[in-house]
């Protein structure tokens, strides 16, 4: 949707993934600050992550959205018009991030810690692209009671569950997470603690608002983006806990989580996979509350 402003065209989509890369620019330059790190790190982060994320995260949505694209495959290239996959984004900003701690000789896991605050809230503010493109929502909203936003927003006249919102809010609510929670995890987990943090919140909503959406990218009856964020869910608690020493009967919510919610994606079941989501929520409390043991016993 472009909305035109005097004799020029203002495409909304494409400023507010600009302002998500300004924002985040801020973010990593404060972040190099603060941590000492060599001038101009946090820049580079950006020159090096941002233009392969845009690619890979367009390469990605072709492929598994081909039929859209096989009559005229110059259309490919019209990223204005909408269809960026964040996990194709992800592949290409980790390839940008280590191409650069090749280069500056910097920790992978420092570099995607700095990078994961700034990514959740560009993905924040770049869900109101989908807004203004009319895309990224649920189904039709038959209640008159839900009809309207934020519950649901309004496209030709018509009101569909507000699916974009509820991402854009929980992306939000993990940026301050990962903010306020950035120097706990860097002095006890060490390096790549907050990437993981950043997979296992993202992963447990996307999971779930997948299921709600109409326009999921498909391979075969699986929702690419519900099944990924599954495995990257699993990955990053078991990595997570690992580090933290957990006792064996603590990954018994995640691993019954995981199992619901693998079971509810085949069956296309919301209840049983906000279950499961709730199970993994569970056993992400009593992984965060170990940071909060340690510190408590140092102030003693």
């Amino acid at each position: 949707m472009i909305y035109p402003i005097l004799p020029l065209q203002l495409n909304l989509y494409g400023i507010l993934i600009a302002v998500g890369i300004l924002v985040g620019t801020l973010l990593c330059i404060r972040e190099e600050k603060q941590r000492q790190l060599p001038k101009d790190l946090g820049v580079d982060i950006i020159l090096y992550a941002v233009p392969l994320a845009v690619i890979f995260s367009r390469i990605y949505y072709v492929i598994f959205a081909w039929e859209q694209f096989r009559d005229n495959p110059v259309s490919a290239l019209y990223i204005w018009e909408g269809g960026l996959a964040i996990y194709g984004g992800i592949i290409g900003g980790v390839l940008g991030l280590w191409l650069l701690s090749k280069r500056r000789r910097q920790p992978m896991p420092l570099l995607t810690d700095i990078a994961v605050p700034s990514l959740l809230l560009g993905q924040a503010i770049g869900r109101w692209g989908n807004y203004f493109n009319g895309e990224a929502h649920g189904n039709l909203v038959q209640n008159a009671a839900y009809q309207f936003f934020p519950a649901a927003v309004q496209i030709n006249r018509q009101w569909f569950y507000a699916t974009f919102f509820y991402e854009s809010v929980w992306n939000f609510a993990g940026f301050v997470f990962l903010y306020l929670n950035r120097k706990r995890f860097a002095k006890q987990g060490g390096n790549g603690d907050l990437t993981l943090w950043y997979l296992l919140w993202y992963g447990q909503g996307r999971m779930v608002i997948e299921m709600l959406r109409t326009d999921s990218l498909m391979l075969g009856s699986m929702r690419v983006s519900q099944g990924l964020s599954i495995l990257l869910v699993l990955a990053a608690a078991a990595l997570l806990g690992k580090r933290r020493q957990m006792k064996a009967f603590h990954f018994a919510p995640l691993a019954v989580g995981i199992l619901l919610s693998v079971f509810a994606a085949t069956q296309e079941n919301l209840l049983l996979l906000v279950s499961g989501a709730l199970l993994i929520a569970v056993y992400s409390v009593i992984l965060y509350r170990t940071y909060r043991k340690i510190d408590a016993t140092s102030r003693i």
